[in-house]
């Protein structure tokens, strides 16, 4: 179980022009990745994810050079199957023996951002390694799924006020229970943020669970009065609703509502979760495991999750890897009771993989394949590689 090599590739997927849709981001025209392909001297290979960007269009070349030129010295040759090892060796760096030895951390400058996204997208091909050698999904590995079956919420929800009942609606009609429709300053000023949602609630009547993503871009004056104004609209849960770097302001707004606060899609390492939980400022915890650190830090964040009795909801939007990477995190936390499912067009997500993600009336079940249960297309690859 020897790692022969590491490689990432940067895959650009152009969106045709009729399938984009607009946001805060702007026009969304490709989605972007950072592919890591871990090989062993026995001849198994693992995919994982790294992210550039919490959205979708990203520069990857980064993510690359840090995979290719800084990690991938300190993997070869090393058993692939010492993943958390493998993982403070790529944190810790030089210092690696320090920390091993003293049971403590002593991490490289680069312990946020580029660094912690392509160790993340490293340790989830390690755990696809892993799990294909033992011939069983990686969720079995983490200590089994915690249920069979997990529902999911339909994410999208870019349309005006007059059409976002219509949209979100065509969503339930498909057999979800609950939708997350975007917010925030694409929509010009809070009272059409809070015109779409009573829209929305009105077209859904009261079964249906509505999420509202901001994307951190209000206020927190804007956020506070959003979430007073929609108070009586039973959201699921407001996500992002300030400033990612504002976490006392996030507090501050929780402070006022009712309304569940989820963020964390953009945060590095347990250690930012930490701080989130510390200063009061989230109720659900979102971790994208392309981004904080891959399936090993996923865990240790699931596990603040059930230690604080905060609810888990991985942030799965990106390619199939990534998605894969948070369904076997999410079954295998019972702090997770929710799943995304990105309705946006994303070739990445539906084109990457042999392997269909089936979604049944609102419900995906518990990971069944080796490893995470991804074989990505070499032709798809080969088209989109940058």
């Amino acid at each position: 179980m020897r790692i022969r090599d590491v490689e990432a590739f940067w895959l650009h997927c152009p969106i045709p022009y009729e399938r984009q849709h607009v946001s805060d981001f702007g026009r969304i025209a490709s989605f972007d990745m950072t592919l890591v392909r871990v090989s062993t001297e026995d001849g198994l290979v693992g995919y994982g994810e790294a992210k550039a960007s919490v959205g979708s269009a990203g520069v990857c070349a980064g993510l690359v050079s840090c995979i290719q030129h800084e990690l991938r010295p300190l993997l070869i040759g090393q058993d692939a199957r010492q993943i958390t090892r493998l993982w403070e060796e790529m944190y810790n760096g030089p210092r690696s023996h320090y920390a091993l030895a003293h049971g403590r951390g002593f991490p490289v400058l680069g312990r946020r951002g580029v660094t912690v996204a392509a160790l993340g997208g490293i340790d989830m091909a390690l755990w696809d390694v892993l799990g294909q050698s033992l011939g069983v999904p990686v969720v079995q590995l983490l200590g089994g799924a915690s249920r069979a079956h997990m529902p999911a919420y339909a994410s999208g929800g870019w349309a005006g006020v007059d059409g976002i009942g219509a949209q979100l609606s065509g969503y339930a009609e498909q057999g979800f229970r609950a939708v997350k429709m975007r917010v925030g300053v694409m929509d010009g000023d809070v009272a059409t943020s809070v015109a779409r949602v009573r829209a929305a609630r009105a077209a859904l009547g009261s079964e249906i669970g509505i999420m509202a993503d901001a994307h951190g871009t209000w206020s927190v004056p804007e956020a506070k009065r959003f979430c007073r104004e929609v108070e009586d609209c039973a959201l699921a849960w407001v996500e992002e609703p300030i400033n990612a770097d504002n976490r006392h302001g996030t507090a501050a707004v929780r402070a006022t509502t009712s309304i569940p606060i989820a963020c964390g899609e953009s945060e590095f390492t347990r250690f930012d979760f930490r701080d989130l939980i510390e200063v009061g400022a989230v109720d659900v915890l979102q971790p994208d495991l392309a981004i904080c650190g891959g399936i090993s830090e996923g865990m240790r964040i699931a596990a603040l999750a059930a230690t604080h009795q905060l609810a888990l909801a991985p942030h799965i939007w990106g390619s199939a890897l990534s998605f894969a990477a948070g369904l076997h995190v999410a079954f295998a936390s019972a702090s997770a009771t929710i799943l995304e499912f990105s309705l946006g067009a994303n070739p990445l997500l539906h084109e990457l993989g042999e392997e269909p993600i089936i979604c049944q009336n609102g419900l995906i079940a518990a990971p069944t394949r080796p490893g995470l249960g991804v074989t990505p297309r070499q032709a798809f690859i080969d088209q989109y590689r940058v």
